[in-house]
């Protein structure tokens, strides 16, 4: 089956050029060695081995830093498959568009030294994307999966834009809702600092960059990974366009236990919330087994003035 990634070319995408001169994708991530017998199946086994090592070299970054720079690491060396197709943005608001050819390979000393072949086939405006496929292509990190946006792109490809938006979402249960709500992700963060949430938590970031939006995990990306205002906390937030059902209760408990067991700090805990337009019976009883997850509810106002 073929996958589809946003691929950045170094930060800002300053080595597009190179990379598209060269028919090739990479990473750095300052990882100066050979991976070739190191690129384990499961990205948690390479994490688990490499994470300590990106520590090592640099000691003022957090466990949630190194777990986003290796995972991407390994993304771009090892989980991408070859026959792939890979979006990377030029800096210039064009995203070039190509096939990946070959596995990995290490060229010592060269930009983006961890490296695969590409194909580069197609350009794709970013202004002809959907508001969805824009926001996913725009998040924080050096790839991102956009395999979800295989249809509109396909069309975007063969030149037939008609993106629908469509909810595939099987937690959440009223679709009619999901049409006009999905900007809420891109809104809460942007008016983070003005919600109960942002009074004691801030979405995660690191050297000013917000690395907490869809952060990954081996369960899916996480909405957003905050952390408290004194560090001992970090809070896992998934949102529900709807009326959420109570399958994301399991959903927001998986996500902790990943944030639980690979990164959090020792003397960090972990909690959850679930935002949604509407609860019910059946999500108050899921969560009140579990005591470490919190469920808020959203508003949204819409108002038409006629004009005198």
């Amino acid at each position: 089956m073929k996958n589809y990634y946003r691929v950045m070319l170094g930060r800002n995408s300053m080595y597009a050029a190179e990379c598209f001169a060269g028919n090739f994708i990479g990473a750095n991530f300052g990882i100066h060695q050979d991976l070739q017998t190191k690129l384990s199946e499961d990205w948690r086994e390479f994490n688990h081995a490499f994470v300590p090592q990106w520590l090592a070299l640099n000691p003022s970054k957090s466990k949630v830093a190194a777990g986003l720079a290796c995972g991407a690491l390994w993304t771009v060396s090892k989980g991408i498959q070859n026959g792939d197709i890979v979006l990377c943005p030029d800096g210039q608001g064009t995203y070039r568009v190509g096939e990946v050819l070959s596995d990995y390979q290490y060229l010592a000393g060269e930009i983006l030294p961890h490296r695969r072949a590409v194909r580069w086939f197609a350009e794709i405006p970013r202004t002809a994307m959907s508001d969805a496929l824009r926001n996913s292509c725009g998040s924080i990190g050096t790839v991102s999966t956009i395999s979800k946006y295989a249809t509109e792109l396909e069309a975007l490809l063969s030149g037939h834009i008609s993106p629908t938006l469509i909810a595939t979402d099987p937690a959440v249960e009223d679709q009619t809702a999901f049409a006009l709500e999905k900007h809420l992700e891109d809104f809460l963060v942007a008016n983070w600092s003005q919600t109960e949430l942002g009074k004691d938590y801030d979405i995660y970031t690191e050297d000013g960059e917000t690395i907490g939006q869809q952060y990954p995990s081996d369960t899916g990306p996480m909405d957003i990974l905050a952390i408290s205002k004194d560090k001992k906390q970090l809070l896992v937030v998934e949102l529900k366009k709807g009326r959420a059902s109570d399958a994301v209760v399991g959903q927001v408990l998986r996500y902790m236990g990943f944030v639980m067991g690979e990164l959090a700090e020792a003397d960090q805990s972990v909690r959850g919330v679930i935002i949604a337009l509407e609860d019910d019976q059946r999500i108050r009883r899921a969560l009140a087994a579990v005591g470490n997850v919190d469920f808020y509810r959203y508003q949204i106002s819409f108002k038409l003035q006629k004009s005198n």
